[in-house]
């Protein structure tokens, strides 16, 4: 198990950029499987999760190429169906989370699909009904066989059908999209999701010859088609590791310049940093975070606290309300934190609290941060990551904690973040990995 060895309290400065959406070429490298001909897509990132789910579509049968730094291309011309019956393919699955956006496409295509039980974070139930009635609707079975963990699905033929959905599951959408895109007739998906990766995957199947209306909407209406065709794909900037930027910055008092964001796909992030008295200052389509000594956190306009929760798009996201929080460690004021989507996201706060943080854990749902407001630095600690953006929130608790501090399972934060240590590095800071 690697872990970092992170010396705190050193100035960060210069300029970053951010790495491909995560959570985008999760869905957009599923829907590869969806024709036969070539999908080229580039921007995408180094990282653990990716790179687990390429190789499997190698597995699969899918010809990969790595073209260019950051560009692969996919022709998914002659897939092994067969393979998807072993148990080493079903072993991958159950480590990989985004392996369940392949039954959408496998369905669709090829009228069968075989998957276990997905794994991925440790942050409570993570239900996956969304897809299946979804995909149900359309007309596939589900067989469930509880002994080994395994979901059979198969459909002879999909049609369009309404459906409104029981949560705006982002993956739940994306899936059942994948599957509707090549259903007979017309479908409806009301409270879809409608995240800018939502609205990525239904540009790309729209270049591909998909009938998708409605986009970034949560209304989408999907006339589907016989067959799609190729096409080049550029997955957008990763918003999370935007926000963990301007939080690292903000938490080691530093001035960092984030190129090239995207700024309109950001949504409501920048404004939420600064609720929490950050200054976030757009250049173009960069972000400037300047070094600030203090940063107060505001209050309602009746007085009462602050409270930074999570909520579909266009709401915030969920997977910043770790970084938010370690930040509002060293800000002035107090904020609740209510992290709604996920039972156990908050449990490392005890880690914080151990290093010196004053934190309320409430319940599994909700914190107050009251803030140190910089009169008490943060103390190294040793510590280990439960999950990818828990373990990222840790990484910056430690750059602005003095002393040194250790993280354990950092391959957690390599599933999420490409070369993390080499790129913070390069900005100043002292992390090294080991092991």
């Amino acid at each position: 198990m690697a872990s970092f060895v992170i010396e705190g309290g050193n100035k960060l400065h210069g300029e970053i950029v951010p790495q491909g959406a995560k959570n985008e070429i999760l869905q957009v490298l599923c829907a590869t499987l969806l024709t036969d001909e070539e999908v080229v897509v580039s921007n995408v990132p180094n990282i653990l999760d990716v790179n687990n789910l390429i190789q499997l579509l190698r597995d699969m049968g899918v010809q990969v190429s790595k073209t260019g730094t950051d560009t692969y291309s996919f022709k998914a011309s002659g897939i092994d169906l067969s393979y998807l019956e072993t148990d080493e393919f079903l072993a991958r699955c159950s480590k990989l989370r985004g392996s369940v956006m392949l039954v959408g496409p496998l369905v669709a295509r090829f009228g069968k699909a075989l998957i276990s039980k997905p794994g991925g974070d440790k942050i409570g139930r993570r239900r996956l009904d969304t897809h299946f009635l979804g995909i149900q609707k359309l007309g596939a079975v589900f067989d469930y066989d509880a002994d080994k963990g395994i979901f059979r699905i198969s459909a002879e033929k999909l049609r369009g059908t309404y459906m409104l959905l029981d949560e705006a599951s982002i993956t739940g959408t994306a899936n059942i999209i994948m599957a509707a895109v090549l259903a007979e007739g017309t479908t409806t998906i009301y409270n879809a999701a409608c995240e800018p990766y939502i609205q990525q995957l239904c540009r790309m199947l729209n270049s591909m010859g998909a009938k998708i209306s409605g986009i970034a909407s949560n209304l989408l209406t999907i006339e589907g088609v016989s067959s799609l065709k190729g096409c080049t794909h550029r997955a957008l900037p990763d918003m999370i590791e935007v926000g963990s930027f301007i939080g690292m910055a903000a938490m080691t008092g530093s001035e960092i310049t984030i190129k090239n964001v995207s700024y309109g796909n950001l949504g409501i992030i920048p404004e939420s940093f600064r609720r929490l008295g950050i200054c976030v200052e757009q250049h173009d389509d960069d972000i400037i975070v300047p070094a600030q000594d203090h940063y107060q956190i505001e209050t309602f306009l009746d007085g009462s606290i602050m409270t930074i929760a999570d909520a579909p798009w266009p709401g915030l996201t969920p997977d910043l309300l770790s970084v938010m929080l370690v930040v509002a460690t060293q800000a002035k004021g107090s904020v609740l934190i209510h992290q709604k989507m996920f039972e156990s996201r908050l449990f490392f706060v005890d880690k914080l609290i151990d290093m010196g943080a004053q934190i309320i854990l409430c319940d599994p749902h909700r914190a107050v941060v009251i803030g140190h407001d910089r009169g008490f630095c943060l103390r190294g600690g040793n510590m280990t990551s439960p999950d990818i953006r828990a373990g990222i929130a840790l990484l910056i608790a430690a750059l602005g904690a003095e002393g040194i501090s250790r993280i354990h399972n950092i391959e957690q934060i390599d599933r999420g973040y490409q070369n993390i240590e080499q790129r913070l590095t390069a900005l100043g800071a002292r992390i090294t990995r080991i092991g």
